[in-house]
């Protein structure tokens, strides 16, 4: 079933300049809606169009038609939840974050509470999450707000320290966030945060770096141009892996100069982007020619990085399931397709099995899991 565009929400907007001059690059039909995996039919699934534009001025990477917030987020989902490398970012996290923040702490979007948890072992801190759907783990303790933060936005309280960890990359227009931001807070208050390094992600070719959530190729001259713009003052910045986030804490001042943006985004951009796009046909077309009439083959990952691969032409039909380790998701079907979620145990009996696996940042992580401890003999692709 399609998601026609009459449904979709357009971009008129670069969402960091707020210029009026977006063109578009590349466009891919019938992508699924939601990143993950459901229990409802297959024929209640949406699809839409993906339409690529760049701003001219800013050379920012951006969704045209983007898909309304209630459809996209109308479940929970687990990413950031599952897997060592995501416990190691939380706690390296919460450690960077301790260093600067005091006060009372808002949590933008803290859906689990597991920064929280974290960042309490190192020190106490009075802790409010405002999210719109919450699940907290075991021993999250923190005080919680069901809701958003836009214009609307109120609380009894006064917040020194704005905390989010992979928000900023999700939202529709990061620049009104960061107004709304600056207007809350006054100055000497920190905005500390966490957000995914999408520039080396892309370089690197991951499918999980621009995507249905992931609307704006958000890199750091955008990130730093937008807190500059609100007097946002960056106090330190932090890479965690070479691939996987950034660390930003920083302070309200009365004024911050802004630099501006380089004219030679529009084309580092559309470069990068156009070495994306490339590389999947090819990578997609070498994985069809190894899987023709081959027995045993799965695909890991019960999110966009399988939903990506099939939408750009990967062949299914030699597929037997989907692999994931979220429990949540196992017996599940992958949102788009007709692929079913299992463990990797799944693995454990079977003789030399191939597994596709393009799962980013996660990928030595996922690989080294199932040769030391489900079946040493199986075949990557």
């Amino acid at each position: 079933m399609n998601l026609f565009s009459s449904n979709t929400i357009d971009r008129e907007k670069c969402s960091v300049t707020d210029s009026e001059d977006l063109e578009i690059i590349y466009s891919v039909k019938d992508f699924p809606v939601k990143m993950g995996c459901t229990d409802r039919p297959q024929e209640l699934d949406l699809k839409a169009e993906m339409l690529w534009a760049i701003s001219k001025k800013s050379g920012l990477i951006q969704l045209k038609k983007l898909i309304p917030l209630d459809l996209l987020y109308s479940e929970q989902h687990g990413p950031g939840t599952v897997g060592k490398t995501w416990k190691l970012h939380h706690q390296e996290f919460a450690k960077f974050l301790i260093k600067h923040a005091f006060g009372n702490v808002l949590e933008i979007g803290g859906a689990h509470g597991i920064l929280y948890v974290e960042s309490q072992k190192i020190k106490e801190l009075n802790w409010t999450i405002l999210e719109p759907n919450p699940d907290p783990i075991k021993g999250c303790n923190a005080r919680f707000i069901r809701g958003f933060f836009d214009e609307k936005f109120c609380s009894d309280r006064k917040y020194n320290s704005y905390v989010h960890s992979h928000v900023l990359e999700h939202l529709y227009n990061p620049r009104e966030f960061m107004e709304i931001l600056q207007r809350n807070a006054q100055v000497g208050d920190k905005q500390i945060f966490s957000i995914p390094n999408l520039y080396k992600q892309l370089k690197k070719f991951y499918t999980n770096a621009i995507m249905f959530e992931h609307t704006i190729f958000l890199t750091e001259p955008y990130i730093e141009y937008l807190l500059n713009q609100n007097n946002f003052e960056i106090i330190e910045k932090q890479y965690f892996m070479d691939d996987h986030s950034i660390f930003f804490a920083t302070e309200k001042k009365n004024h911050v100069k802004t630099k501006p943006l380089s004219k030679d985004l529009y084309f580092e951009n559309i470069l990068i982007f156009n070495e994306y796009i490339n590389y999947l046909k090819k990578s997609i077309n070498d994985i069809n020619n190894k899987i023709k009439n081959k027995k045993n083959i799965y695909l890991f990952g019960g999110h966009v990085f399988s939903q990506t691969l099939i939408s750009y032409g990967l062949k299914t039909n030699f597929i037997k399931n989907i692999l994931d380790n979220d429990p949540k998701k196992f017996n599940k079907r992958l949102y788009g397709t007709n692929l079913f979620v299992k463990s990797p145990q799944v693995l454990k009996d079977e003789v030399n099995p191939i597994v596709i696996l393009r799962a980013g940042a996660y990928t030595n992580e996922i690989k080294k899991d199932i040769i030391e401890n489900i079946n040493r003999s199986t075949v990557f692709i």
